[in-house]
Order: structure tokens, then C-alpha cells, then sequence
């Protein structure tokens, strides 16, 4: 689909089928940051052959099938296989290229939970401090005696729920102030500082339960604006794309006022986000450069509170599993990770097996809890027949 589909609007842009065009066109939908690469630094990756055209993989209904099949029957926009440094297969859906940036929903949950260790590390951050160090307006909310490091693993108690579909009116108002859906009628539409700190405490205590929560994400972003002193859109630049050799720019949606969509705006080409994922993958280290801090890379796939996780509302996708600066661990001895968006994103990453699988999908349901255990065992598949 390469034409803008007739009737596409806010409240539409994600739904099939208009989103096979829609999440790798997001800037002609709402406002964006552009995250420039560096034209003169582009990071070569190689190329190698695999065996997996070959293979078969089981399938939505359970039966073998060819690797291209079981793509298609997911929903499947872009497949990227990295072992080592180097691409091992890549699959594109006739729709969709691989040039333009597709949208990563909450894999860009895990980008900024990476660039949260560049701040750490830098010392212009401090994951013990309170989120009103940073953010003072949220005091009086559900945010208000809660740590930046429990806002990373998800462990606030916010009196918030996360809810796709239906006609949950908070959740509304909270997609309407990121720019993302028209407001309701006779509501203005607001903005996402604005909304985040209207969120009340849910009377859970912070730090007891890991709940998938996006404000958490989006509050983070601001938290590392506000650190820093710079747009988040450079921060992912400067410490990211560039050095990283990003082969193009990315770029993240933003609020009427400006403020970035740090939980599920970003959008990259596959290839840049196989550079990264290789880059969690391999200690922080990318394009001869340390990239990601080292130590919070291994706090992100090795840390982490798994009694939380136990308590958790998302057990059944791992249920070994944790949470940790915004990147899930499966707890397997290969210390495999991984992060997940709605309608089917993923970085897959096994430093054991040195592998390393991006998929971009446009699934018609936001969450699909069948298919995302059938991916994780895509994934692994993938794994062992490069092993």
C-alpha cells in the first residue's frame, strides 16, 4: 500500500488495514522531532547467508510452515536477522520497504530506558531520586513520592489502566494529549505533562508489583529532559544515532507543546534498530564506540525485581521473566531479552548465540497475547538454527 488510504484519520491510523500504511507514514499524521544520523558516519554491516529460507517454523496453527509464510500469516512488515555483526536474513512485505521509519510503539520504551544509563553514567541523573526532583509539578500525584528507578521498572502505583480498545475514557484523554487521537467531543485536547500529573495513586505501594503502565514511559522522557536540559529528540541523536552510525535519521512524535511520545513515538528503519538491539546485545558497544554504559546494560538483562514480576500483570508472556530500565529479561540461561510494542514490534537479542531479531508488524489487535508467545518461539527457533 503505497497511496495514503481514503478516510484515514486520528481515531483510525492504527486499526487494520489503514495501519499497513499508517506506522511507517506516522510523521503525515501527527507532529514529530526529527533524530538526525550522521550521513559521514554510516556503520557498514555485513552481509551472510543463513539457512533459514529453508526451514520450516511452526505456524499460527501450530503446523510447520516456510519462514515467509509464517511472516505473512503475523502480520509481519519487516523481518532483520544479526548474528554477530553481521545481517543473516532480511524479509520485507510487499507494502513496506524497509526506507521509511516504522513506528516502534513501546520497543521505544526501551530506547529511552537505555538513554536513561547514558545519564546515569554521566552523572546527570540519579535513578534514587524522587521523580519530583525533575519534574516538580508532579508532587500531589500518583507520581509525586515515587523513584525515577521504580518509574523505569514500571513499579509505580498509578491509578491508571492500560487499555487499548473499548471506550476506557482515561485512556482516551491520555492518546489525545500525546497528539495521537482526536480528543472527545466538547474536551480540548490537552498535553502530556498536563495529563501525567493529573494521574492519581492507585493506594498499591511503589515498588511492590510491576504493572505495564506507558505513562511511566512518557514521564521518563520528560524526567531525562528535564535532566539534561536537552530535547529528547537530540539526546537519542547525540548519544545514539550518531555514534551508533544509524544509516538514517529516525524521529519521535510530539505533543501539541512539544513534549516527546518517549513510550511508544519512536520510528526508525529496521536496519538502525538491528544496529541497536546489537548494541544491547554486545555490552553497550557499537561502531567501535561504547555506545550504551556497560554496567547499565547489565543491570538492564540481569537486574531487576522478580518478585515484582510475580505479582505482575503480564506473568503469562515470561513466566521466569523480568522487568528492568524498561527492557524485559525470559530468565533463560542464554540471558535472553527482548522488547515488545503493540501490533507486533520486537528486539529479540540472545548474547549467548550472539542473535540478534527485529520485527516490525502491523497486527489488526494492539495486543495479542497467542501471538506474541508464538513470536517469542519464532524467535528462539531462529536462534538455535544459527547456532
Amino acid at each position: 500500500m503505497s497511496h495514503r488510504p481514503e478516510n484515514i484519520h486520528l481515531d483510525n491510523w492504527r486499526e487494520s488495514p489503514y495501519n499497513h500504511w499508517a506506522l511507517h507514514h506516522v510523521r503525515e499524521l501527527i507532529p514529530t522531532a526529527n533524530i538526525r544520523s550522521n550521513s559521514s558516519n554510516i556503520s557498514a554491516l555485513s552481509r551472510t547467508g543463513s539457512p533459514l529460507s529453508d526451514m520450516t517454523f511452526e505456524g499460527v496453527a501450530g503446523q510447520p510452515q516456510p519462514l515467509e509464510a509464517v511472516l505473512s500469516e503475523t502480520w509481519t512488515d519487516a523481518l532483520c536477522v544479526m548474528q554477530g555483526d553481521s545481517i543473516v536474513h532480511e524479509w520485507y512485505a510487499p507494502h513496506y520497504d524497509g526506507v521509511e521509519p516504522h513506528i516502534l510503539f513501546s520497543v521505544s520504551k526501551s530506547v529511552t530506558g537505555a538513554l536513561a544509563g547514558v545519564l546515569v553514567e554521566g552523572g546527570r541523573l540519579a535513578v534514587d531520586e524522587a521523580v519530583t526532583t525533575y519534574i516538580p509539578e508532579a508532587a500531589g500525584s500518583g507520581f509525586g513520592d515515587c523513584s525515577v528507578q521504580q518509574v523505569l521498572d514500571m513499579q509505580a502505583g498509578l491509578d491508571f489502566t492500560e487499555i487499548y480498545t473499548g471506550g476506557n475514557a482515561q485512556f482516551h484523554r491520555y492518546r489525545a494529549a500525546t497528539g495521537w487521537n482526536y480528543p472527545a467531543p466538547g474536551e480540548l485536547p490537552g498535553d502530556l505533562r498536563s495529563f501525567l500529573v493529573s494521574i492519581g495513586h492507585s493506594g498499591t505501594p511503589h515498588g511492590h508489583t510491576h504493572l505495564y503502565m506507558s505513562p511511566n514511559s512518557d514521564m521518563l522522557g520528560l524526567i531525562l529532559e528535564s535532566a539534561s536540559g536537552e530535547r529528547f529528540s537530540d539526546l537519542v541523536s547525540r548519544h545514539f544515532w550518531q555514534p551508533m552510525g544509524a544509516e538514517a535519521d529516525a524521529y519521535v512524535t510530539v505533543d501539541p507543546k512539544g513534549a516527546p511520545r518517549a513510550a511508544g513515538g519512536i520510528c526508525v528503519r529496521p536496519r538502525d534498530l538491528a544496529r541497536f538491539g546489537r548494541t544491547m546485545c554486545n555490552g553497550g558497544r557499537f561502531n567501535g564506540k561504547q555506545i550504551v554504559p556497560e554496567r547499565w546494560v547489565e543491570d538492564c538483562l540481569t537486574a531487576g525485581s522478580r518478585e515484582a514480576w510475580q505479582r505482575g500483570d503480564m506473568i503469562e508472556l515470561v513466566p521466569h521473566g523480568k522487568y528492568r530500565n524498561q527492557w524485559y529479561q525470559t530468565g533463560n540461561a542464554s540471558g535472553t531479552f527482548f522488547a515488545l510494542g503493540i501490533h507486533g514490534q520486537w528486539i529479540y537479542g540472545d548474547p549467548a548465540a550472539e542473535v540478534v531479531i527485529i520485527k516490525f508488524s502491523s497486527q489488526p489487535d494492539p495486543f495479542n497475547d497467542a501471538l506474541n508467545v508464538l513470536n517469542l518461539r519464532l524467535f528462539s527457533s531462529i536462534t538455535q538454527a544459527l547456532m
